[in-house]
């Protein structure tokens, strides 16, 4: 029997995940346990003050925190009688074990995708280091390298404005933030994102593109860091000549071994994608899109308009070979979207664009490159989201006030890092310095897990399609493809195939 491959097999994880997360919703009892809590309250011979406070208090429980909260509250109230206080605490604490239940569920099936990605941030560091070192060190001419890198940031530029002004004009069209409530207060998590976004100055933002230390870069996986810290390290290796042989044969050996590593890591990719989707799934069941449905068609229309309109003009431009693309690009855009993380994605992207056709120093610069400062879907997003914001809470920003919304989040979207949440630090930013609600963080919270997905996976493709337009640019990509993925300078280091 054919062995399925490792897209097929992610897909037939995703649907066994989906299942997963359905069953552990079907089976929560805490939305009945809580309808019946109210239906409790509401016969209660109590003062109407009394009723108001415990419904009030009923009425914010949507986490376990929430719930153990009501607990509290209610066993600490003095305007309950004691018979119908006992009555109510014994209904809430059987609210509070069915949430926690639910939760001690979720947590479980979360270990496997908290291991894949794991395994994956393990690889990021080592795989971006020995490959970028080979690769330009090995290239030795300089002038090239800073060739490349201007025309790569040229590429980023057109390409993130392009998907920020489609986002404007998507949200304009289809206006999803009107007649949407805001909440009355901000969630934990969206006031711990706005205290991140004051933090995040230009001045900083400039300062922390250079590492303090390479050991805290490759321990917090700041991809920027590690970038410049090897550029700046290969440069010093191809300027002490013979003497740097030793040390990109090293290097060229680690990336072989983390290729390798890459590979037995991804036999784990179904168990973790699986496990992903049943967590998202399960927490907050499929209904939940129905609330700001309006709001993800958007973003997935405007999205799908960015790939067709921008993405594929250029693909045609540059002739690129599309069926071996969409091939190759299916799998890293896959993990990409189902774990939300470009993190993910990363070290098959990087194989499988050189399998593509593109040289590895080029692959190993560009790649990591289009990680901090071409985030295509990111930027769309966060366009779309900030008006979505505006028109949620009707504050009317005129077009000189959106094109200055434009600019700055041009600017504030190079170099932030991939991972998952970082644009909506990005968001909180923006929202904070155009005087928008901070608010709208926690209502878009409750559905970014599914716009993210789409938005992540946009960007993997958006990053495997530069390092084609820089090869192509170059004149170095190789369109009969690098079926054997094959070390960049035999003369280095002997290997046998």
């Amino acid at each position: 029997m054919r062995k399925l491959s490792l897209t097929q097999q992610i897909f037939i994880g995703l649907f066994i995940g989906i299942f997963v997360g359905w069953l552990i919703h079907r089976s929560d009892r805490a939305p009945g346990l809580q309808q019946q809590l109210v239906e409790t309250i509401n016969r209660l011979e109590v003062e109407p003050q009394a009723k108001t406070d415990a419904l009030a208090a009923l009425n914010r429980v949507d986490t376990p925190a929430k719930a153990a909260d009501f607990v509290k509250t209610i066993s600490q109230s003095t305007t309950l009688p004691a018979a119908a206080k006992d009555q109510v605490l014994a209904s809430a604490k059987e609210l509070d074990a069915a949430y926690h239940h639910k939760e001690e569920w979720i947590q479980w099936v979360r270990v496997l995708s908290r291991i894949f990605l794991n395994l994956i941030k393990m690889l990021i560091a080592p795989l971006i280091f020995s490959t970028l070192v080979v690769g330009i060190a090995g290239a030795g001419d300089m002038r090239k390298v800073g060739r490349i890198g201007v025309k790569a940031m040229a590429y980023f530029t057109m390409a993130t404005l392009l998907a920020l002004v489609i986002g404007l004009i998507a949200v304009n069209i289809t206006k999803p933030g009107l007649g949407v409530n805001l909440p009355s207060e901000q969630s934990a998590e969206a006031k711990e994102i706005a205290a991140n976004a004051g933090k995040m100055t230009p001045q900083n933002h400039i300062v922390n593109v250079f590492p303090t230390s390479l050991f805290k870069s490759l321990a917090e996986n700041d991809v920027l860091q590690i970038v410049v810290f090897s550029l700046i390290f290969a440069v010093a290796l191809a300027g002490i000549g013979e003497k740097a042989k030793p040390v990109i044969a090293f290097c060229e050996s680690l990336s072989e071994a983390m290729f390798k590593f890459t590979n037995y890591v991804m036999n784990f990719a179904p168990w973790g994608v699986g496990a992903a989707i049943a967590v998202t799934v399960g927490g907050k069941g499929l209904w939940v899109l129905w609330n700001l449905v309006k709001l993800i068609l958007t973003l997935y229309g405007a999205l799908a308009i960015f790939i067709l309109v921008v993405l594929v003009p250029v693909a045609f431009m540059i002739r690129l070979p599309f069926k071996r693309f969409f091939q190759l690009v299916k799998e890293p855009a896959t993990l990409a979207f189902v774990t939300t993380s470009s993190e993910s994605a990363f070290p098959k992207a990087l194989e499988n664009m050189e399998r593509l056709g593109v040289p590895r120093r080029i692959v190993s610069f560009i790649l990591p490159l289009g990680y901090s400062f071409n985030l295509d879907g990111s930027t769309l997003y966060l366009s779309l989201a900030a008006m979505f914001v505006a028109q949620a809470a009707n504050i009317h920003l005129s077009i000189g006030q959106q094109i200055t919304m434009l600019l700055t989040l041009m600017l504030s979207t190079k170099g932030i890092a991939a991972v998952p949440r970082a644009s909506l630090v990005v968001l909180a930013g923006t929202l904070a310095q155009f005087g928008l609600p901070l608010e709208g963080i926690a209502l878009i919270l409750g559905v970014d897990e599914f716009m993210d997905m789409a938005r992540t996976a946009t960007n993997v493709i958006g990053n495997c399609l530069a390092t084609a337009v820089v090869a192509r640019w170059e004149g170095e990509f190789n369109d009969a493809g690098n079926e054997v993925v094959a070390p960049i300078d035999p003369t280095i280091t002997p290997h046998h195939h």
